[in-house]
């Protein structure tokens, strides 16, 4: 996905920094916008899932490449 509203780089960040971050910067942004978040932490796949369907945010994709996990996430 190339297109997106807001970019969050927590690459580096442990949990729980990457769901704080995220919810932070979610809170900031508009209905339906979309986030780009990386991390490194692989425990952040099951965190954002998790984060993600407690929240009603919607979790559109997730992929991974070389140790760096890139989720976007369309505010509900």
């Amino acid at each position: 996905m190339s297109e997106f509203d807001t970019e969050l780089n927590c690459e580096g960040l442990n949990c729980p920094l990457p769901i704080l971050k995220t919810k932070k910067t979610i809170d900031g942004m508009s209905s339906g916008q979309l986030l780009k978040m990386t991390a490194t932490d692989p425990g952040s796949v099951n965190d954002m899932d998790s984060w993600a369907k407690r929240t009603g945010n919607n979790l559109v994709s997730h992929a991974e490449n070389g140790g760096v996990h890139t989720f976007f996430i369309k505010k509900k």
